[in-house]
């Protein structure tokens, strides 16, 4: 039934309804969002990287298995995003990543304690603040971002509100854009998933994971939700228009993606 009513229903009722009922179910974090000592601290932090790496570029890291046919360890003297488990990563490579994101509720909460120990900057969605102890030093926490599913819209200026656009990418984008960052690189954004069903659907990983660079990332009994692809290609859109706008650019050298947004370069010749 839900799918029918979705079928005869106009788009523009449709996204409106959503955003209402989004809205209406976030309106008791308004006033935390911003007047929380926390997110206080995050709004401090995030107005001292605005146009901090002005002119530079980064690479945005993402979790697919072309991961394994790249060659990572170029990247150590780059700027760059990780992303959700790619710590996993990092005894490997020998090195971080600059920067870390991570917005997905099933993400934080699964996996909370291991993005604590990270060592880098890290930026969370706020409504992940509650997985964190009250007493942690204020000098532990992550950066809370008032992330939101509300949209489309891409944020210039990641104090305010932004929208997931389905995908921590898409919030890498715009963090990455609010530092100044003149030129954007994707890799291992594959925008291809062996597991098909529901957008945005819960499931429960019954054996190794198929969909990322490593069998545990999400490996047996780990929940994780199935991909919404085409939303995360308008906030895709979104962002690479903004950056042209800006004069910028968004690159994608991810070694056989499947996303067709953004301009396609080979990685070796990045170096």
């Amino acid at each position: 039934m839900k799918q029918t009513i979705k079928r005869i229903t106009p788009p523009f009722i449709w996204n409106f309804a959503r955003s209402t009922i989004d809205t209406l179910r976030r309106a008791p974090q308004l006033p935390a969002a911003y007047l929380h000592p926390w997110r206080r601290e995050g709004i401090r932090r995030l107005a001292e990287l605005k146009d901090i790496h002005k002119g530079k570029r980064a690479f945005i890291i993402g979790n697919g298995p072309s991961l394994k046919q790249t060659d990572l360890t170029k990247l150590k003297n780059e700027f760059t995003f990780g992303m959700n488990r790619i710590y996993l990563l990092f005894p490997e490579l020998g090195f971080h990543t600059t920067y870390f994101c991570a917005t997905n509720d099933l993400v934080i909460e699964q996996f909370h304690q291991d993005i604590l120990a990270l060592s880098m900057p890290k930026f969370l969605a706020w409504r992940s603040h509650r997985h964190f102890q009250n007493n942690l030093p204020i000098t532990q926490l992550p950066t809370f971002l008032y992330t939101s599913y509300t949209g489309p819209r891409f944020s210039s200026d990641v104090r305010g509100r932004v929208w997931e656009g389905a995908t921590v990418t898409n919030v890498a984008l715009q963090i990455a854009f609010h530092m100044g960052f003149e030129q954007v690189i994707m890799i291992g954004v594959d925008h291809n998933f062996t597991s098909k069903g529901e957008a945005n659907k819960t499931v429960v990983s019954q054996g190794d994971d198929p969909n990322h660079f490593a069998p545990n990332y999400f490996g047996k009994g780990y929940k994780w939700q199935l991909p919404d692809l085409d939303t995360s290609e308008i906030g895709y859109v979104l962002a690479r228009d903004a950056y042209q706008k800006a004069g910028r650019e968004v690159l994608d050298a991810t070694v056989g993606g499947k996303l067709s947004i953004f301009r396609k370069v080979d990685y070796n010749s990045l170096f």
